[in-house]
């Protein structure tokens, strides 16, 4: 098997998201996960509200079951949205968490890079895990 073929193997299990349906995803309690490593986000620039959750440990940490989850990892039905730079390890990334059982998982074709040039890099900063976990840190 070549990369290209399980790219594509990856990509007919999943239903991409448009970078314009960013919005409506997060209004409804997705939970975007940018998957770039820190270095790359500084150079390309952040998605503020996105939890930033390098590929190496995504599934540790979205896996409901898995003792180094993310408190948002509540059970097999949240929806998470992958963000890479421009959406083909998002794609794998999306795939893996469908095999954990994550059947929501999802990522952005054209990854970030679509978000920014659809001028929709502030859309997460609304989602509600963010204003949970701001109100949390104002009340310490």
């Amino acid at each position: 098997m070549t990369i290209e073929q399980m790219l594509e193997g990856a990509r007919a299990r999943i239903e991409r998201m448009d970078a314009t349906d960013l919005p409506v995803a997060v209004a409804r309690g997705a939970i975007v996960v940018d998957i770039r490593p820190q270095a790359q986000r500084d150079r390309e620039g952040t998605l503020p509200g996105a939890l930033a959750i390098e590929r190496n440990v995504l599934e540790w940490r979205c896996d409901p079951l898995s003792g180094a989850r993310l408190a948002l990892a509540v059970d097999h039905d949240v929806e998470w949205i992958v963000v890479c730079s421009e959406g083909y390890t998002s794609s794998l990334a999306a795939a893996a968490l469908q095999d954990l059982g994550l059947h929501r998982a999802t990522d952005i074709a054209g990854g970030y890079q679509a978000i920014k040039a659809a001028g929709l890099v502030g859309s997460v900063i609304g989602a509600r895990h963010c204003v949970r976990e701001l109100a949390t840190v104002a009340s310490h």
